[in-house]
Order: C-alpha cells, then structure tokens, then sequence
C-alpha cells in the first residue's frame, strides 16, 4: 500500500519531469528560432534609413514685386564664387565605389625532440645475467603544423547619395540607395558615409575612398539568391555537428 509520504515524492518527481520537458521544449524552439530565422544575407527587404534626404519646404510666400533693376534676391540665385558644386542638404552626389581590399596570412610551427639512455650491466656478480639490450630507451615527439589563408574582395560602381546633415567643420553626413527590379528578383546598394565638402569635384563627384565611415550593403533577393543559399535542414545539421 502507498503511503502519503510516498504519493507527496511521487507528485514531486512527476512536476519536476513535467518542468524540465518545458525547458526541453522551450529551449529546442529558441535554439530552432536562431538557427532558422532570418539572417542579414537572406534579407527579403532593404534595411530602412536610406531614403533621400531632402530640406524643410519653406512655407510659400508671395513673391515681392520687383524693382525693375536685372538683380533680384527673391528669385533665387547661385552665387558666382559658389558654382554648382553641393554644399547643402538634399544636394545629390554621385559616390565612385573603387573598393578592392587584399589580405593574406600565412603560419607555421614545427617542433621536435628526441632522447635515449642506455645501461650497461657488469660482465661479473649478481648482476650478470641481465641482458645489456633490455637496459637501453629511447623516445621521440615531434610536430608540425601550417595555415594559409587568403581573401580578396572588389567592389566598383556608382551610386547617387544625398546629403543629410552638414556639420561645422566642413564635413557631411551622406546616404542613399539604388534599387534594381529585376525579373528573378531584387538587388539594392545602400551606402552612408562622412564626406569633407571640399573633396567633392565640380561634377558633384567623390570617390568612396575619400568618404569616412562608410557602410555599403550589397544585397538582393528571389530565386536566384535563395539558390544561392545553404537550406535550412543543412544549417540545422551543421549548427549541431561537432566536426
């Protein structure tokens, strides 16, 4: 017959059985949100923060007439000295991505080690009869190990930005996009940087080495970037193999 006290320990291990399948159970489904949710290869959409920036609308004001003379300040005007050249938030400049970066590293280690000792037993006395061969040891470690390692990455294009914020010191804030539909899906460039104003040629022109802090996000999606793109029974499988 059961006794209470064995029902109170019986209930206990049966909660307790009961808790850890909900930890099991809740742990597979966050390991399985992280191992299958989306990363920012496979994103389906440009990440936000890019649009055009463009400068507050004045409110409109009637034009004040004219005093007859060729100058006119309320028209609006381009100052001489100035030219053409961007200056102001929500002018366009055109950046000249010239990325290529090369890296390459190489390592190697290798060592060895010997070492021996041998005894030899007296020909006369107790000790005779030990074999002189059974007396003599030797050993030996030896290790070697190499790595190489090599990247090269390119990136040449234009892309149009505009500017967001100009600072006092002469520099910009600049950013922008360029999306492409295509017919097996979408491509975007989005690109941000700081630029100093005075590097920007007279065709509004400045090439992305010159651009500090530059971001440059090269992505897409369709059906040719999900080919392109491991699956996820195959993530699942290398996320838990110990090789």
């Amino acid at each position: 017959m059961e006794t209470p006290f064995e029902r109170h320990f019986a209930g206990d291990a049966s909660r307790r059985s009961r808790t850890a399948l909900r930890a099991l159970l809740f742990g597979s489904l966050a390991a399985a949100a992280t191992i299958f949710g989306p990363d920012s290869a496979s994103a389906a959409k440009p990440k936000s923060g890019f649009e055009p920036a463009l400068p507050v609308t004045p409110r409109t004001q009637p034009a004040s007439p004219s005093a007859g003379s060729i100058f006119s300040a309320s028209t609006g005007y381009v100052g001489l000295v100035e030219g053409r050249r961007a200056h102001a938030v929500g002018d366009l400049v055109t950046v000249v991505l010239v990325e290529s970066m090369t890296s390459a590293k190489t390592a190697g280690a290798k060592t060895q080690k010997s070492g021996s000792f041998s005894v030899t037993p007296p020909t006369a006395g107790p000790l005779s009869f030990l074999n002189p061969n059974a007396l003599n040891a030797s050993g030996g470690s030896s290790f070697n190990g190499q790595g190489n390692a090599s990247q090269t990455s390119t990136l040449a294009g234009e892309v149009g930005v505009t500017i967001a914020e100009v600072r006092a010191n002469g520099t910009a804030l600049v950013r922008g996009e360029k999306r492409l539909l295509l017919s097996q899906g979408q491509e975007w460039v989005q690109f941000s940087g700081i630029v100093r104003l005075g590097d920007i040629d007279p065709e509004n022109r400045i090439p992305s080495s010159r651009v500090a802090d530059a971001r440059v996000e090269y992505a897409g999606n369709g059906s040719v970037g999900r080919a392109s793109r491991e699956g996820w029974l195959s993530r699942f499988f290398n996320a838990i193999s110990p090789f």
